[in-house]
């Protein structure tokens, strides 16, 4: 009709077998592929490109018909296929979407909730992620969110629309235009997001008091729908400020696999991630050793869950029962330790040193000698910070734990001329305090944010290095493949971490204000505590390694004779549970060590007399 100028009477000419050849064709393609099929009302681009692809599969079959079988008459001929084409395309794709439109119409008047006004939120992120999580949004009748901008910084995207909705990018001043636009929420739609990046976009919504949070991984849906309850605050992890170091170095497969390795205090937050990431590694087995009953029964629990068959055997033992740990390397016979098992909270260990000292100092003192005895391959300790320049007793106890390892390897090996490198290796990791471990202050917070405050700092000047628990143990798992025996491998950490703006940043990404809402209450230094940590002493110097974030200190070396008569004489000090003189000694191995605590200051005071 179109073709002939709405002649009638010339277009209807053929128009019987024109008719039957497309009702006849259009069936067939339509019941092959199921375009018919999709529930109207929830029409989307996957529906309509079937359907698009329909009728270009009809137009082909037109073409060929009219080419091959209708020669008599011009019936399908190019011009006609076209328009029949895009008309048929037109009225099969606005029927289904005025259809929907209709219904969602309805909806949207009919469904009550919808009456309450709904927070006006943004989405990071342009990408299939974001565009979704706006589709889902707009889908559920009961949402209590309206999706009203798109950020992002691609020059591509942003000043456009995206499904009608503006794109922005994520400078302050359209953040704050937002904020005074009624926008209560940022959802991050995707993880990936730079920590440099991720940090000023946080700062400046919490700046403006907009809420960012973030969406579950797609498998943690619930029946593969998003629901607004299951938004996630975002993490103060997250926000550690500077990038996470990753390490991609294929010897670690080479060097752990098919091998039996045993980790200490497995059962922990450090000894736990180590276990986790140590299957990537494939071992022929992993020995988990913990004296804690409960936690590892869930940690095992937790394993056999995530894989069909795990090739762990769960020990329970004290790193301090000589006998105990005689067993396990005899009936085990484990080629890598990996040593996480210590004492780590300052506070109790200043009112316990001497078991500080048996843990800590006996414990690691066991282990090493029963690795040089059963021909363990490598032996990795993880220290601390807090062993540099110690202060408290936790750290001087970690300190003289390196001591040990790193003499006792000396001796084992000989004189720099006559190194023996069949014997085991000791190597040191040393690192600062771990996000989200056991009893680190970021459990400690969030426990007293749940509480309504207040949250309590030692002190508004006290700062930490920090790092998440898996870069941690990427560093340990590193270290044990990396180093040769004797080092101590520290960690370029980055800025350190005013705790007090810690504090800050996880109250207000709670929604909540700091000193208005939630007081933050600052209790003093406790005993032993530093105001500063330090990854090395002034007496050491590092040497590079492979990695530019790795470095290896050039620490004091100890003669190995003096250090274990020195050590002896400290651990039967503290099986007596002598106090003061416990410190005492522990300051006679490591000078270095001045205490902060009060109760302490004696002992310093009685050393410097001597």
């Amino acid at each position: 009709m179109l073709k002939l100028n709405f002649n009638l009477e010339q277009a209807a000419i053929g128009l019987k077998l024109m008719i039957g050849v497309a009702l006849a064709l259009n069936s067939a393609l339509f019941y092959i592929f199921k375009s018919y099929a999709g529930i109207v009302r929830y029409t989307n681009l996957e529906d309509t490109s079937r359907l698009v692809m329909v009728n270009a599969l009809a137009a082909f079959f037109y073409l060929v018909l009219n080419i091959f079988y209708l020669k008599s008459g011009n019936y399908f001929t190019l011009q006609v296929v076209v328009i029949n084409f895009f008309i048929t395309s037109f009225v099969i794709i606005s029927y289904r979407l005025a259809v929907r439109y209709c219904f969602n119409f309805y909806r949207s008047l009919s469904y009550p909730g919808n009456k309450v006004q709904k927070k006006k939120v943004v989405v990071y992120d342009t990408s299939t992620e974001g565009l979704h999580i706006k589709k889902v949004m707009s889908s559920m009748p009961d949402a209590d969110m309206q999706v009203v901008a798109f950020l992002d910084d691609s020059f591509s995207t942003a000043g456009k629309l995206l499904e009608g909705i503006p794109i922005y990018s994520t400078q302050e001043s359209n953040i704050a235009r937002l904020a005074s636009e009624g926008v209560e929420i940022v959802i991050l739609a995707t993880r990936h997001i730079e920590s440099a990046k991720l940090n000023e976009l946080v700062d400046n919504c919490l700046a403006h008091n907009i809420k960012v949070q973030q969406v579950p991984v797609m498998k943690d849906w619930l029946n593969d729908k998003l629901d607004t309850q299951q938004l996630q605050n975002i993490n103060i992890e997250d926000l550690l400020e500077r990038e996470v170091i990753k390490i991609h170095n294929e010897a670690i497969y080479s060097a752990l696999k098919g091998k039996k390795i045993l980790v200490t205090g497995a059962a922990g937050s450090i000894g736990s991630e180590l276990v986790r990431q140590l299957f990537n590694y494939r071992p022929s087995v992993i020995i988990l050793c913990d004296k804690a009953e409960t936690p590892m029964h869930e940690f095992v629990l937790e394993l056999q869950e995530k894989h069909k068959a795990p090739n762990i055997i769960s020990y329970l033992g004290d790193i301090c029962d000589r006998q105990r740990m005689e067993h396990l390397f005899e009936v085990y016979a484990p080629n890598i330790v990996f040593h996480a098992a210590a004492y780590k909270h300052v506070p109790l260990m200043e009112d316990n040193p001497s078991i500080a000292v048996l843990n800590n100092v006996a414990g690691t003192k066991n282990l090493a000698e029963l690795a040089v005895l059963n021909s363990v391959e490598k032996f990795v300790m993880v220290s601390t910070d807090k062993a540099v320049n110690p202060t408290n007793v936790m750290g001087a106890s970690k300190r003289i734990a390196e001591i040990f390892t790193q003499s006792y390897f000396r001796q084992l090996t000989g004189t720099d001329d006559h190194l023996d490198m069949n014997v085991t290796r000791f190597v040191t990791t040393r690192f600062g305090n771990v996000l989200g471990s056991n009893g680190s202050v970021l459990p400690r917070f969030r426990k007293q944010l749940e509480k309504g405050g207040p949250i309590t700092v030692t002190d508004p000047e006290i700062t930490r290095y920090f790092m998440t628990i898996p870069e941690a143990c990427q560093l340990v798992i590193e270290a044990g493949v990396m180093g040769q025996g004797g080092e101590i491998f520290v960690f370029d950490m980055g800025k350190p971490i005013k705790i007090a703006d810690l504090a800050r940043k996880i109250i207000k990404l709670a929604g909540k204000e700091p000193d208005i809402d939630i007081k933050i209450e600052y209790t003093g230094l406790r005993p032993g505590e530093k105001l500063y940590e330090e990854l090395l002493s002034s007496a050491e110097n590092t040497r590079p390694t492979y990695h530019e974030k790795i470095l290896i200190a050039d620490v004091r070396q100890y003669d190995f004779a003096t250090v274990e008569k020195k050590v002896d004489r400290l651990i039967n000090s503290a099986r007596l549970h002598y106090t003061l003189e416990t410190v005492l000694l522990m300051k006679d191995i490591v000078p270095e060590f001045i205490s902060n605590n009060i109760v302490y200051e004696k002992v310093n005071a009685r050393n410097n007399k001597a």
